[in-house]
């Protein structure tokens, strides 16, 4: 599978937080998972909210938003648009087979001190002032503190017959890859989802799964799962519906220089069907 050009989103890097670290769930659902044919389109709306997927809070930004068509070659979105709670666009789905949508992160964010004064590095532009980066570190600075965010956030859309190209890991962070395809879930048939830290399987990994629709019942419905020393995590669904999926680790294996701590985050929409 081609490999799109990883880009350095300092300010994407604040939405790709772990979900624990934040009271909103950054998400991205769309209309359907499954098509008929070669001449469909799927419409996907973006956001982070308190409850899912009620756009109530942020936007997601659309600038990092990738397209992969289910032979590895890269598709575009069409129709963006960001509004004052969520963004929406929609993708042409004119090949056969399983594509991925979605937004893959790497940043350097943590802080120093300079002259007595705290300095951060990474985050969102803001004031006319651009973020610093790890470049702009002075010789002299003191109390360096990086961190070393990567995050995914995905979903997989198919169209005619499922596939599986896009599900080739790239072997960095936290990466998805399904025994049960994600266009075959069903209420009371356990789904088969493996996970993957670094191209290898992530055996101990906290999995939480939360249904839509929270805004219309009292609980979250959030969920715990455990994966295996395969990486797997067996996850069964109570109700049809959409379902946000989240997996994050943090470990002292950072690849970027000076870094000596890294956050992984992985995020993802499935749908789930009546048998």
């Amino acid at each position: 599978m081609k490999r799109f050009s990883t880009r350095l989103l300092a300010a994407a890097a604040i939405l790709a937080l772990p979900a624990a670290a934040s009271a909103h769930r950054q998400w991205m659902v769309p209309n359907a998972t499954v098509f008929s044919g070669t001449n469909s389109w799927v419409t996907v709306d973006a956001a982070a909210s308190n409850d899912l997927f009620f756009a109530d809070h942020q936007p997601m930004r659309l600038d990092g938003v990738k397209v992969w068509a289910p032979d590895g070659s890269e598709g575009a979105i069409a129709n963006g648009s960001t509004g004052r709670y969520r963004s929406t666009f929609d993708v042409k789905l004119d090949k056969p087979g399983t594509w991925k949508i979605g937004t893959f992160t790497s940043a350097v964010m943590g802080s120093f001190k300079a002259n007595g004064e705290e300095r951060r590095i990474g985050g969102r532009p803001g004031g006319g002032t651009p973020p610093l980066s790890v470049a702009d570190i002075p010789a002299d600075a003191t109390d360096v503190k990086l961190t070393e965010v990567i995050g995914r956030n995905e979903l997989y859309i198919t169209a005619d017959a499922p596939s599986s190209t896009v599900f080739t890991p790239t072997g960095k962070g936290i990466e998805f890859q399904p025994v049960t395809h994600p266009d075959e879930l069903v209420v009371g048939e356990p789904a088969s989802f493996r996970f993957l830290v670094d191209g290898k399987p992530a055996g101990g990994l906290k999995v939480t799964v939360v249904p839509g629709g929270k805004r219309y019942r009292n609980d979250d419905g959030a969920r715990d799962f455990t994966t295996g020393a395969d990486g797997v995590a067996k996850i069964d669904w109570p109700t049809p519906g959409m379902y946000w999926i989240n997996a994050s680790l943090t470990d002292d294996k950072p690849s970027a220089p000076r870094a000596t701590q890294r956050r992984m985050n992985y995020v993802t929409t499935v749908e789930v069907l009546l048998p």
